[in-house]
Formats: structure tokens, sequence, C-alpha cells
């Protein structure tokens, strides 16, 4: 056991952490089709490389690493969709078509969830890997969200809540 020989990855995984490290992987594998569409529905330059490094430098990262904890513990991998096919935006019909700002703020739903599911796996984790490394994933996600927060704001897509002032 890891509390023996003070190597936390030489621990088991308790059920807790196999069902949420499982489910977030499963979970991944379609946010990284689901990137794949958006990327295809994107026109605005900005927006369109901001996914594109959201996806290679944190997304995909994160599947990998992920799935190599499972595979290490001798889990069954989930399942994962097909990947989509590039398109160009033109080629999508106008009412078929996500808008730019409906994309960002999808994305920016996407990294929120996804922090919040990130700091659940940290407090239950036993093993101090685990809980480094969703504590990084969170890091990574606030990061890009506040990267696309910056976006929409620079592009006008940001719609305030209206102001309470007294």
């Amino acid at each position: 056991m890891g509390v023996i020989n003070n190597k936390p990855q030489d621990e088991p995984l308790h059920s807790g952490e196999v069902y949420n490290l499982w489910s977030y992987l499963y979970s991944m594998k379609g946010t990284l089709v689901t990137m794949q569409v958006f990327i295809n529905h994107t026109g605005e330059h900005d927006l369109k490389v901001l996914l594109e490094d959201l996806v290679e430098n944190s997304f995909t990262q994160e599947e990998q690493q992920v799935e190599a904890l499972l595979k290490e513990s001798g889990i069954r991998l989930p399942p994962a969709p097909p990947d989509r096919p590039n398109v160009e935006v033109q080629d999508i019909p106008a009412g078929a078509r996500f808008n730019d700002p409906e994309v960002a703020i999808l994305v920016q739903k996407e990294l929120m969830a996804g922090r919040l599911l990130c700091s659940y796996i940290t407090g239950i984790a036993t093993r101090e890997d685990l809980r480094s490394l969703f504590s990084e994933f969170g890091t990574q996600k606030e990061e890009y969200e506040l990267k696309i927060l910056k976006l929409m704001k620079e592009k006008g897509w940001m719609v305030s809540p209206p102001l309470n002032i007294k």
C-alpha cells in the first residue's frame, strides 16, 4: 500500500475515485467531440484559435492522463464517440449553425461545470496524486474561462445581468 511506502500511485483507487475518474473520462471524450463541432461552427478567428488551444493543451491532455490512471489500475475504459469531420463554417446552413457568441457561452459553461467536478473529485480523493491532478485541471479550466470571458468582452458578446445601483 502507498501509505507504507509513501507512494500514492501505489495505493488502490477506492470505489468513489474509480467511478468519478471513469465518468470524468467518459464526459471528456464527449466534450472533445463537441469541441470539434464548435470549432467547425466558429467563424471568428480569435475564438477558433482559443478553442483549438483549449482542446490541444487542456482537454486532450486531461483525457490522456485520466485514461492512463484507469489503465494502470486495470479499469475498463469508457467508449468514445466518433470524431467529427472538419468542415468550413460557410458550408453549415445558417439555421443549423451556432453563432460565435453562442459557442463562447457554451464553452464557458462547460469550463464552469468542469471546475465544479474537478473540485468535487479533489475533495473525495484520498490519493494525493489525484487531488493534485484534479486541482491542476480546475486551475487550467479557470484560466481558459478567464480567456473566454476576456474575448467575449472584447467582441461585445458579453451580456451582463442588470446592475443594482442604489
